[in-house]
């Protein structure tokens, strides 16, 4: 992917909650248990944790995604999600300028360089920004959804998600609007519909009737 990618869906994200009201900044997301502001606090931490693996991997370090693991990750998410809302904007902004920013400082001999995120490179974690962006604005339920991925990305998240498919399934996709997709091996599961609806469903973000349960997130 490219960079470009990144930036448009960060200007999306700013957005698409700029002005937001309290009322909206306490509605469920699309998450169970998350409130928008849950999932507004998520990207910004997202985005710190992130700025600091490209930094140190710039400056030939190795740094934890988040200090404290995944324990302080969650709960720095509860401690920030019932922020106002104003609060909540001008922390995401802030956070998404810094990212992008440290994005821009990475040169054509850097992309290879180490990071801890998934023990991978710097070529990988800016995937892994762009999945994040992406996905957590449709998990806002505040208009966008996954109906307007678009479908490089559809097909990049399709690919990362590869390890979801149970053990002892020939997972076959068929979109109607895109080319067909397999992966596994074992007794043949057919899923038809449209690009988005079916890497919604393997992302956990839709329902398809009759479709395997999925493994965990890679």
């Amino acid at each position: 992917m490219a960079l470009i990618d990144v930036k448009t869906a960060a200007a999306r994200l700013s957005t698409l909650v700029d002005g937001l009201d309290e009322t909206t900044a306490r509605g469920d997301s699309v998450l169970p248990g998350w409130s928008r502001g849950h999932v507004i606090t998520h990207i910004a931490n997202f985005s710190r944790a992130f700025t600091r693996q490209v930094d140190y991997a710039l400056r030939g370090e190795l740094v934890e995604v988040y200090d404290g693991g995944r324990p302080a990750r969650d709960a720095d998410i509860e401690a920030g999600a019932h922020r106002p809302a104003a609060e909540l904007v001008a922390d995401l902004d802030q956070a998404l300028t810094a990212l992008l920013a440290a994005w821009d400082r990475v040169g054509p001999e850097d992309w290879s360089r180490p990071i801890l995120h998934r023990n991978s490179t710097l070529a990988h974690g800016i995937d892994a920004t762009w999945r994040e962006l992406v996905i957590h604005t449709s998990d806002l339920g505040l208009g966008p959804t996954p109906d307007e991925w678009p479908a490089h990305f559809c097909t990049h998240l399709l690919d990362f998600l590869r390890p979801r498919t149970p053990d002892g399934v020939h997972l076959i996709l068929r979109p109607s609007d895109g080319p067909v997709w397999e992966n596994g091996t074992g007794e043949d599961r057919v899923l038809t519909g449209t690009l988005t609806a079916l890497t919604a469903w393997y992302a956990g973000r839709a329902q398809i009737e009759g479709a395997p349960e999925l493994l965990p997130w890679p």
